[in-house]
């Protein structure tokens, strides 16, 4: 599985391969799709690390980052961003 996690000094990454036994508590992120899926910072975005460059969809990852970290937690889950939707695998 993957998580989004806010790092102490605010930037946030992507992590990987973590194992589902061993899953720190995390944040979910429910939210309204832009118009056009080409809007939504996704998982190549993280991978590429370029989110920033969709800025609305990405305040609003930030924005939940932050919340996150205000209820204190590490790390959240978005759907765009946290599967990989080219792998059927993970659809």
């Amino acid at each position: 599985m993957r998580l989004l996690q806010r790092l102490p000094d605010g930037k946030i990454r992507l992590t990987h391969d973590l194992a589902e036994e061993k899953l720190p508590g995390y944040a979910i992120l429910s939210h309204t799709w832009l118009v056009g899926d080409k809007e939504e910072v996704d998982f190549e975005d993280m991978e590429r690390g370029n989110p920033e460059a969709k800025v609305t969809s990405w305040l609003k990852i930030r924005f939940c980052g932050e919340q996150a970290h205000k209820d204190g937690l590490e790390y959240f889950w978005v759907d765009t961003c946290c599967i990989n939707k080219q792998s059927s695998a993970e659809l």
